[in-house]
Order: C-alpha cells, then structure tokens, then sequence
C-alpha cells in the first residue's frame, strides 16, 4: 500500500511538472507581440512628422529612418512582430535558467553539499538543497532523499542501491529539463522563419521595382527606388531577427547542458561517491567513483 501511495504521488508530481504554463505565456505573448508591433507600425514608424508635408504616401524625411523602414510595406509589422517575440522569449529564459541554478553558485552548492556528505549530515544537505532552490537543488535533494530510504532496505545489496538512486535521479532530471527547455522551440522556429518571412518582403519589393521598370516610356525612377528600399529592409529585419534568434537559441542550449552537468558532478562525481564509498575499505581508486555500479556489495 505504501508503494502504491509513492507511486502514485509520483504521477502527482510528473502532471504538476506538465502543466501548460508554458503554452498559455506562448500564447499570450505571440499575438500581443504582433498587435504590438503593427500598432508601432503604424503610429511610430508612420507618424507623419517622418514625411515630407506630414503625409506618409511621400517619401520620408532625408535621414529619417522611422520613415523608411515604414516604407517597407507590410510584411514590416511581421518581422518587428517576430524580432519583440524573440527579445521577450529571451527574457523569459534568461530569468527561468538564472532561477534554476539557484540562490548561489552552483560550483558553491556542490562544494556545500560535498563538505556535508564528508561528514555524512545527509540531513544538512537536503536543508542545503532547500536553501539553494533550483532545478540543480531539487535533482540533488531527490537522491538524497532516495538514498535516505535505501538505508531502510538493508536486504538489498549496494549496487541495487545505487542502481535505485540512480534512476530517481534520472527521473528527477527528465521532470525538471522540460521546465528549461519550454519556449525555446519558439526561439529555434523564428530563427528559422524570420529570413524566409524577410525573402518574402525582398521578393515583393523587386516585383514593385521590376513593374516600375517595365512602364511605357521612361521608367518610373521613384517607383524603382521605392521598389529595391522595400526589398532591402525586409532583408535587413528578416536577417536580425534570425541572428538574435540564433544567437539566444545557442546560448540558453549550452546554459542548459552546463546545468545538466553540474547535476552529473554534483550527485555521481561527488554524492555517489562519498554516500557509498567512504566507508568501504575495499575502495582504493577513483573506479568506485566513475562506476560503482560495477562493484559487488562486501
């Protein structure tokens, strides 16, 4: 019965864990994004004191680049639309994976959690995890708290033991990433549209530029500029917003991989080691420490 009960606490804590707060803050953002961006669109970039005689079907202002980005037609709003959601995504990371490494240092926390181990206080590493808070806290504190219930198995042997631990750590990790990752699919899908929704811009503006070239008579000279400005601010905006997405894509992946490695340092390089190893005379090497799963209980 009481297994029943933790197993089904477990499946408590993975639907708490999948709760849609990620999809509702996507959802809200992406279209408030592009309201945005078209109201900017059009009372910024096309406020009429960016144009000549305050009119904004003339050209803009000599130097007023309000008014020429607004000429680049409607795809413009999309791209600003696409360039604020990326600024407010990655944000919103930037504030998730900084929560998630906790109150301090996570080099710090494993220090802390070591020294306690040494002295085998497993219950002053669990406080030192409730005091750091974080996705690397709660991994740690989730085998420390497994390893506490595996000193009530004496009839199991210490590989099983390890072996146990081990997979509540695997389970604790695969709870917490989807935490970190949310959001980021929208980051890496804008990086990868954004140019094509610029292309598109590009492509219009040619077709207005080629139609200006193709009037009987002389061709239309204020048509052709208008025609290529169109195209190569579409360009410009398709681009930035891709490089931005880029860049933040790759950057919250290595943050999140740097995270995934301090939960590996801080409970198989450290707590296996010291919690199953420090008491046993048979372990003379570090082997105990990368494996020790392949060690027989004495």
């Amino acid at each position: 019965m009481e297994k029943k009960t933790a197993t089904v606490s477990k499946n408590a804590n993975v639907e708490q864990k999948a709760s849609p707060v990620g999809s509702v803050f996507a959802s809200i953002v992406i279209p408030v994004a592009l309201i945005a961006s078209v109201l900017i669109y059009m009372f910024v970039l096309g406020a009429p004191s960016n144009f000549e005689g305050g009119d904004p079907n003339n050209h803009p202002l000599p130097g007023n680049y309000l008014g020429i980005v607004y000429k680049g037609g409607w795809v413009v709003p999309v791209l600003l639309g696409l360039n604020l959601m990326v600024l407010i995504f990655a944000i919103e990371r930037a504030l998730t994976i900084g929560k998630a490494k906790g109150t301090k240092s996570v080099a710090a926390f494993v220090r802390t959690i070591s020294a306690k181990l040494n002295q085998r206080d497993v219950n002053g590493a669990i406080a030192a995890c409730d005091a750091q808070k974080g996705s690397v806290a709660n991994v740690v504190k989730a085998g420390l708290l497994k390893y506490k219930e595996m000193q009530n198995e004496p009839e199991l042997l210490k590989a099983e033991k390890v072996a146990s631990i081990q997979k509540e750590i695997e389970e604790s990790t695969a709870l917490e990433l989807p935490m970190l990752e949310k959001n980021l699919v929208v980051i890496s899908t804008i990086a990868s549209i954004s140019t094509l929704v610029g292309l598109i811009g590009t492509v219009l503006g040619m077709i207005k530029a080629f139609a200006a070239l193709a009037q009987g008579g002389a061709p239309d000279a204020v048509g052709l500029a208008n025609g290529i400005s169109e195209a190569l601010i579409n360009t410009a905006l398709g681009i930035t917003g891709s490089a931005i997405a880029i860049v933040a894509y790759n950057y919250f992946t290595s943050k999140i991989d740097e995270l995934t490695y301090s939960i590996d340092e801080a409970w198989f390089q450290h707590c296996i080691y010291v919690l199953f190893s420090a008491r046993d005379s048979s372990c003379k090497t570090t082997n105990c420490l990368v494996n020790p799963l392949t060690r027989k209980n004495a």
